[in-house]
């Protein structure tokens, strides 16, 4: 398969291969993680006991899983919802993004740790915008290939590439491990996530995307995929390194 077409400056280099409407594009892997502690106040005892009884009844969340929890629901019982949003976007204003938020798809999750994964299998055209609600309880968002490695606390926001590997692991931990997750403690991180279109220009600017670096394996191409070295990947669960696709 030619490569023709791609810069010499990505080679080695991760990129994505996304839907922008009915065409596959590919673009650059960010490694620009945008990070900050906003002041939001902590949920109310009921809410934090709701999303208990959830955890542990219905989502049953083995070490290393994300899932999603109902956020209509949480918002009928968090009176400070709307105050935790704005504090997000006026975070994301002093980086330029404007009122991004505004139009953008919100979803309310837990994890119980995160092995390492990326999301632009299913949200290639997208980057994360995330806000942690629980407390410290000792694990770290980690970034494997650019280093990047943020203690989650109550009102950590970030903002980052779905392509880009990501975990949450044990704060003294080089890497995903299930056994530093005991199931006699409370491990669980709830967070509100925005999905961020990577096409809008301020977004674009802010991570540093380059698009259409290879246009002839695009439209080759049927889903959206990371490629490294002429060949798609994905990722280690435990390491956070990619490897070839089986």
């Amino acid at each position: 398969m030619s490569h023709t077409s791609q810069p010499h400056r990505f080679q080695g280099l991760p990129i994505a291969y996304f839907w922008s409407g009915e065409t596959l594009r590919s673009r650059s892997v960010s490694d620009v993680v945008l990070t900050g502690t906003i002041d939001v106040p902590a949920p109310p005892a009921r809410l934090t006991a709701d999303w208990k009884r959830e955890l542990s009844l219905r989502l049953d969340l083995e070490p290393g899983d994300v899932d999603e929890l109902p956020l209509a629901r949480a918002r009928a019982r968090w009176p400070e919802y709307k105050q935790c949003v704005q504090a997000v976007s006026d975070w994301t204003c002093t980086l330029g993004l404007g009122e991004v938020l505004v139009d953008c798809d919100v979803a309310l999750m837990a994890c119980r740790g995160a092995k390492y994964h990326h999301d632009a299998a299913q949200y290639g055209g997208m980057a994360f915008c995330n806000l942690f609600v629980s407390e410290d309880k000792g694990l770290d968002l980690h970034f494997q290939a650019t280093g990047h490695r943020i203690p989650l606390t109550r009102g950590t926001v970030v903002i980052f590439d779905t392509a880009q590997p990501h975990a949450v692991i044990e704060r003294r931990s080089s890497g995903f491990n299930a056994a530093d997750f005991a199931d006699d403690q409370d491990f669980s991180q709830i967070f509100l996530t925005w999905e961020l279109p990577i096409e809008n220009i301020n977004v674009e600017h802010a991570l540093g995307i380059e698009f259409d670096i290879d246009p002839v394996t695009s439209v080759l191409l049927d889903d959206e995929q990371v490629w490294l070295n002429g060949a798609r990947v994905s990722v280690c669960p435990n390491s956070g390194r990619w490897c070839q696709t089986e």
